[in-house]
This record gives C-alpha cells, sequence and structure tokens, in this order.
C-alpha cells in the first residue's frame, strides 16, 4: 500500500496529463459508439473551447501547487491535523481522507456554487454548455476552480491529508469527472445500482438540466451518499434533460471570451437580483 501511495506522490506532472488525456479518450471513444443523446454539433471545435478553460484551470493550479507543497511540508513536519492523531491503517485513513475532500471540495463548494450567487456567476460557466459530452467535464472558469481549491485546502488543514493521498483523490475525482459528464447510453439498471454510492452518468446529466429544480440537485461528484442525506437527490429518465442555463443566451455557449466574461456581467439578471 505504501509503495502504491508514493507511487501518486511523485507522479510527475506529465503523467497526471496522461491520465486526464486517457479519461478524456477514452469516452470520447464509448460516445461515438454509443451515444446518449445524438448532437448536431462540430464535436472538435466543441472540444477546443473546453480544452481551453482546462488550460486556464491548469495554470491556475500551477500556483495552488506552489501553495500546496508548502502546506504539506508544514502538516508533515508540525503532524497537525486529525489523521496525525489517530493510528489507523492506512487505507481506513485514505478512505477518510477521499471522503472529507470529496464531502466538502465537491459536494459543499459545489452546492455553494449554486445558492451564492457571486459563486453563481463563475459557475454559470459550466452550465452554459448545451452539447454535455466527456470534455464539459473541463469546462470551469477559473474563479470557480479557485473556489473548489480554497475548500480543499480547508479540509486538508483540518485532517492533516498527507500528499499522496490528495493526489490519489484529484486522480479519482478527474475519472469520475469525464465519466459522469460522458455522453454515452449507460445500462439504466447499472446506473441505478451503483448510483446508490456512486454518482453515475445518468443521474448527473439531471445537474445539467436547463431550469430549477433539476439544476439544483446532485451535487456529488464521487459519492452519492451526501446528495441522499441533504436531500438534493432526483433520479428520472436522462432524455428528459434540456442542456443549457435558462438564464444565458443558447447561442453564446462556444463563445470563449463571452463566457470568460459572464460573471462581470452585469446585464445577466440572476433570479436573486430581481427580489
Amino acid at each position: 500500500m505504501e509503495n502504491f501511495l508514493n507511487f501518486f506522490e511523485n507522479m510527475p506532472s506529465w503523467q497526471k496529463l496522461v491520465w486526464i488525456f486517457i479519461c478524456i479518450s477514452a469516452n470520447w471513444m464509448i460516445e461515438l459508439a454509443i451515444p446518449l443523446v445524438k448532437f448536431n454539433y462540430k464535436k472538435f471545435k466543441h472540444a477546443g473551447v473546453n480544452m481551453v478553460f482546462l488550460a486556464s484551470d491548469v495554470s491556475l493550479n500551477l500556483l495552488f501547487g506552489i501553495l500546496t507543497v508548502g502546506i504539506f511540508s508544514w502538516l508533515s513536519a508540525n503532524q497537525f491535523g486529525f489523521l496525525y492523531l489517530i493510528d489507523f491503517p492506512i487505507w481506513v485513513e485514505l478512505i477518510i481522507a477521499i471522503l472529507a475532500l470529496d464531502f466538502a471540495a465537491q459536494y459543499v463548494v459545489h452546492y455553494l456554487l449554486h445558492k451564492i450567487p457571486f459563486m453563481w456567476r463563475f459557475h454559470m460557466i459550466h452550465h452554459s454548455d448545451t452539447t454535455i459530452d466527456a470534455t464539459s467535464a473541463t469546462r470551469h472558469h477559473p474563479g470557480d476552480y479557485a473556489f473548489r481549491e480554497i475548500f480543499a485546502l480547508i479540509m486538508i488543514v483540518i485532517f492533516g491529508i498527507p500528499l499522496a493521498y490528495y493526489l490519489f483523490y484529484r486522480m479519482a475525482t478527474v475519472f469520475f469527472g469525464y465519466l459522469t459528464h460522458a455522453n454515452f447510453s449507460f445500462p439504466k439498471k447499472i446506473d441505478q445500482f451503483l448510483s446508490y454510492v456512486f454518482i453515475t452518468p445518468d443521474m448527473h446529466k439531471f445537474h445539467h438540466h436547463h431550469e430549477m429544480p433539476w439544476t439544483d440537485t446532485n451535487f456529488g461528484n464521487i459519492f452519492s451518499f451526501w446528495d441522499r442525506i441533504f436531500g438534493t437527490i432526483t433520479y428520472d429518465d436522462p432524455k428528459k434533460v434540456v442542456y443549457g442555463l435558462d438564464l444565458l443566451d443558447d447561442t453564446t455557449d462556444q463563445d470563449i471570451l463571452y463566457q470568460f466574461k459572464i460573471p462581470f456581467d452585469k446585464k445577466i439578471q440572476l433570479k436573486s437580483d430581481k427580489k
């Protein structure tokens, strides 16, 4: 187990990028073979737009990487955090770390991204995509990405999460992110069975419906039981989902400059602004 975790701790950046490429490519090929929705769109152009957002987030990740290296070193040197107070087997500590990070840096912050108007303006870009496929998982405004990283850092400090655990968690989020956004037809019974524990492809599609109440459900990334516990889950026929966002003009979803400016465009009136 230690050798397994050491692999992640010493993983060079190029291997992380290869993992992202593998996850995108694998889901892309499945989409082509068994699509859930037959979109009339230019798949490579759509991917190119979403890759721009990925590039911006990777650049921001380099800055967070510098900060986190110092934090991980300090935590280790000072034996600070919950995991340093207990003496569980490594695999138990890893599970605790993944649960803590998935809850705070995915479910909680995602819920807040929908409920706090200032944060929602940044998250709208992710929902503005009208043709959801595997590459849509990369479609996050840098501001959206920054909120998620801040919440992750908070949990890292509270729990004293080692770097290896965090990197394993990040690899898992990449896998689930691309899988759940992928536009392929997944066997319904298997999807429903898995959805009792994990966020599944069909389950996540409802979150990308263009209007409430489905937009404000299924906030999880890896585990679905957070949504079940807090009553934010929905499950229906994914073919009923209409992608996009009712607050935005669907024709702008591929306009990169416009999308980057959405959080600062006061012409876009949120429902909370009209109260």
